[in-house]
């Protein structure tokens, strides 16, 4: 599976920082997201990160929940993330996306949450010429299946504008 970021909407006065459609992965051996965008970014750090979620969201009854059946194999291999710039610059981190070896006493908190995964920060000195940045996240290992992940978007925010300590933001 390969996903682009749509940069379609970046001259939009409505900036909409998620995708129309959420890729949700059911049953899987191995995955690859990967993107690229080029723009006048202005002088500034960055950080990029990517929202994910594990379960699947479905109406039972009017209400919205969370089903977890076909969510396993993320505790198994970490997802390897990685950014790079056109100037050189990179950045790349390593997570398995269910490690339940937490906070048993107040239960599994990364499923069914939506939960920012930061990969890295970069620094853009002038907006000329256009930045381009590539970003991605692999889970390549084809020993075992896994399922039961959303990918949801990719943010490239002003560091500065990040809450440090927000509730689901994990590095």
């Amino acid at each position: 599976m390969v996903v682009f970021l749509d940069t379609s909407l970046v001259h939009s006065s409505e900036v909409q920082p998620w995708f129309h459609i959420v890729a949700y992965l059911q049953q899987i051996w191995w995955f690859e997201v990967d993107g690229a965008v080029k723009f006048p970014f202005p002088a500034d750090i960055y950080t990029l990160s990517f929202r994910l979620h594990l379960g699947r969201f479905c109406k039972r009854l009017g209400r919205r929940v969370c089903t977890f059946e076909h969510t396993h194999g993320w505790d198994i291999k970490p997802v390897r993330f990685k950014l790079s710039t056109s100037d050189g610059q990179e950045a790349s981190c390593e997570c398995c996306l269910d490690d339940t070896e937490h906070d048993e006493t107040n239960g599994n908190h990364k499923r069914g949450c939506w939960i920012d995964y930061k990969v890295g920060e970069f620094v853009v000195s002038d907006s000329e010429p256009a930045a381009e940045v590539r970003f991605s996240m692999k889970q390549i290992d084809c020993t075992h299946s896994k399922g039961g992940l959303c990918v949801d978007s990719v943010f490239i925010i002003p560091s500065d504008l990040r809450k440090p300590k927000r509730k689901g933001v994990f590095k």
